[in-house]
């Protein structure tokens, strides 16, 4: 059994490119893959009630598994990895800001692991009006902070959301700011078009409070938040 493996995990899938652009941002450390066998974005903390979760193995260190990303965390804490000495999820294609921490699986998964008293950092990369995301800038940007955060774990019962700007290749790295997560609600701009109800709103419009998350990331700065579940 490895010890003080570091469990990575997401919501995107562990086909997605942003868990190995995590994964990179870890050289020389112990790293298992343990993620959903497909894509549940916006999931929350749903968790399976009772029925089996497959586990298939890719290779050395790496589990598809047939659940959600709060099952993927229990599955490794509980079973794969009982060592963890951290959970880190993402690197999430799109922010989780603010309000964004109740419906996404990429920090449903590091709370999970709070819960189960395992430190964990959500991470997630802001997607400026549908631009590409250069993964290996996450993957720069990512180590910087997981060389600050991951030398201080956060006191039990925390966990610790970050979200990356969207740079490319040609700007300097962005600074560090400790910031709280923004209140305001999510856009609900909405038509109803032949009975149905669809949402309209920008992501990029929402409102913010300031000196909170979602202005300190759009603002071009990574935006690090505490979060407290007691």
């Amino acid at each position: 059994m490895t010890r003080n493996v570091i469990v990575l995990t997401n919501d995107d899938g562990i086909d997605a490119p942003g868990i190995r652009a995590l994964q990179a941002a870890l050289p020389g450390r112990a790293t298992a893959i343990v993620a959903p066998d497909a894509p549940l974005s916006g999931c929350s903390h749903q968790i399976n009630r009772g029925g089996p979760i497959p586990i298939q193995q890719r290779g050395p260190g790496e589990y598809a598994i047939g659940g959600t990303p709060a099952d993927c965390t229990r599955v490794a804490v509980s079973h794969l990895y009982p060592q963890a000495q951290w959970v880190l999820s993402g690197i999430n294609a799109g922010g989780n800001l603010g309000a964004d921490i109740h419906v996404s699986g990429t920090v449903a998964a590091v709370r999970e692991a709070t819960l189960l008293r395992v430190p964990g950092i959500a991470l997630s990369h802001y997607i400026h009006r549908g631009r590409p995301i250069d993964w290996a800038v996450a993957t720069r940007l990512a180590t910087k902070v997981l060389y600050q955060l991951m030398a201080h774990p956060p006191q039990p019962g925390r966990f610790w959301n970050v979200n990356l700007p969207h740079l490319s290749s040609d700007d300097p790295d962005p600074p560090l700011v400790d910031c709280p997560c923004c209140t305001q609600p999510l856009p609900t701009t909405f038509v109803v078009e032949n009975g149905a109800f669809r949402y309209v709103g920008a992501y990029g419009d929402r409102l913010r409070d300031p000196g909170a998350d979602v202005e300190v990331c759009f603002s071009g700065a990574i935006s690090i938040s505490e979060i407290r579940l007691w």
